[in-house]
């Protein structure tokens, strides 16, 4: 009955996350696309990929969909869960790493004005980004590892990526908190400094209006929250999973919770950027609907 009660929540929330997050990503992308041609910042590169992670994150969840309808276990062909949970995995990995790095881009534009203009040359966040997706990419390899390699591999199981017997853990627990530190507690200890820096200075420049300090705090806040709320559950669980010497089985119900920030990051990207507030033809809301001139963290350097 738990088994069932566990499914069933675990497909609910795959099924209303696909439902809100996948076409609120595609507008968030055809709108990205638009500004990079109108006006691309470094910080606009950043969240283009961070919406291209959500979107391959959706593309997955009809396959979790399919496990989660069928008891949790593993009806199709083997190479389906392995490529299924590479890309998962990627994605989540990748948009800390991303959430990250827009922080910085975002401290230093308010921080260093001048050092920020020096770096508006699109191929810094470029190479930033492909960076972060090989790094998410080579630690999240390890799936096609035990999935196919002869030593660890579990013939017998079905399931995918979960059961894992005892030599399996021996490689895997080691491995996720070295997950836990280098995509997880890095990447937020470095994104809660430079949001709280950014705030601080926000608060010692009186030139900037109290409105405007107001947005891009609630900014930063907001996505502070998003990391705490929805990206630091899971992988908490893999110090709580090397600690207890196994795979915490509350893992599946704070996975969800990442699943779910696929819905909140469109919110995000509209508050952040002002990518929706483009002058341009192509824009996909008419001046007359929005203002041409709204905050942005990156303006506020021009104050």
């Amino acid at each position: 009955m738990a088994s069932m009660l566990r499914s069933e929540v675990i497909l609910s929330v795959y099924i209303l996350s696909f439902v809100i997050g996948f076409p609120a990503n595609l507008v968030a992308l055809y709108a990205f696309s638009v500004k990079i041609h109108c006006k691309p910042r470094p910080s606009d590169i950043l969240l283009l990929n961070l919406t291209v992670s959500d979107l391959l994150f959706l593309i997955t969840l009809p396959l979790k969909m399919h496990e989660a309808a069928s008891g949790m276990k593993w009806t199709l062909p083997n190479f389906l869960c392995s490529i299924m949970c590479f890309t998962f995995f990627t994605t989540i990995y990748t948009s800390s790493l991303l959430l990250m790095a827009i922080s910085v881009v975002r401290y230093i534009a308010v921080a260093y004005p001048i050092t920020y203009k020096r770096l508006q040359n699109i191929l810094y966040p470029i190479a930033i980004s492909a960076a972060i997706w090989v790094i998410s990419a080579a630690h999240c390899s390890i799936t096609f590892i035990f999935q196919h390699h002869p030593s660890l591999s579990n013939p017998n199981s079905f399931v995918c990526y979960e059961n894992f017997t005892e030599k399996q853990l021996e490689v895997l627990l080691p491995v996720r908190l070295e997950f836990f530190v280098v995509l997880c507690l890095v990447p937020l200890l470095i994104t809660i400094y430079c949001y709280l820096r950014l705030i601080l200075i926000l608060f010692s420049r009186p030139m900037i209006s109290w409105m405007q300090k107001r947005k891009a705090i609630g900014m930063a806040l907001g996505t502070l929250a998003v990391f705490l709320i929805c990206v630091l559950p899971f992988k908490s669980s893999h110090v709580v999973g090397f600690v207890q010497g196994q795979s915490p089985e509350w893992r599946y119900y704070a996975l969800l919770l990442s699943t779910l920030n696929t819905c909140i990051d469109p919110i995000i990207f509209y508050f952040s950027s002002s990518i929706f507030h483009c002058t341009s033809s192509k824009s996909i809301f008419r001046k007359n609907f929005v203002k041409d001139v709204t905050i942005e963290v990156q303006g506020t350097n021009s104050n």
